[in-house]
């Protein structure tokens, strides 16, 4: 099986966000989240829990974003 770049969904107090996926996505998330839940042995996660994982993912790999920051608080 091939390895997903999310690791195991932090439970932490949210902050409520709505937004509306395409279907298509939606049935993606459902997907991956089966598949991660395989991978990690856990139970499967909302597919919510996914974006807000993979949002945080994708800032903390995303290096034009990181010397953005930098430079604006530098």
């Amino acid at each position: 099986m091939a390895k997903l770049k999310l690791g195991a969904v932090a439970d932490e107090k949210p902050v409520k966000v709505s937004i509306e996926l395409p279907a298509a996505l939606h049935r993606d998330l459902r997907q991956y989240a089966e598949i991660l839940a395989q991978q990690e042995g856990g139970t499967v996660p909302e597919p919510e829990k996914l974006v807000v994982a993979m949002v945080q993912r994708f800032i903390q790999t995303d290096r034009g974003f990181a010397r953005a920051r930098r430079e604006k608080t530098g």
